[in-house]
């Protein structure tokens, strides 16, 4: 629900001032001149790098499953720990990147601010998630 509505808030801005008309151009993200081609890359930013967190995640869920499956059975729980853990993170990234937004409340950066937010934890997290899969070498 929150990623809608940061979507909707997005498109209904590029919408209005015609960024998705048939003579507009998408934003050049590597040298965005206004708020709102800035909110747009902070926004593709993120999708990125929500791509790469959940392609690393399903490296380290393969993982978990194989560290599961060479140890007793009394002792598995790897790979539900590590659903478990990415189920709390989830909400924690988004209300923690909701709460940064603030510093933007109401303003036209709110969006761009909540969207770096989220692909900084993103990443972050995706970094735990390569170092967790590394270890089986």
């Amino acid at each position: 629900m929150f990623e809608k509505k940061i979507i909707i808030l997005v498109v209904a801005a590029l919408a209005t001032i015609g960024i998705f008309g048939a003579q507009a151009q998408e934003p050049n993200c590597q040298n965005p001149q206004s708020q709102l081609e800035m909110s747009f890359c902070a926004y593709q930013d993120y999708q990125a790098a929500d791509r790469i967190l959940n392609k690393q995640y399903q490296r380290a869920i393969a993982f978990a499953k194989r560290m599961d499956a060479v140890l007793p059975e009394y002792l598995w729980g790897a790979e539900d720990a590590l659903r478990q853990a990415q189920r709390a993170w989830i909400p924690f990234r988004d209300t923690a990147c909701v709460a940064e937004g603030f510093i933007a409340r109401g303003g036209t950066m709110e969006s761009q601010v909540v969207s770096s937010c989220l692909a900084f934890l993103t990443r972050q997290r995706t970094e735990t998630l390569v170092s967790f899969a590394d270890m089986a070498g």
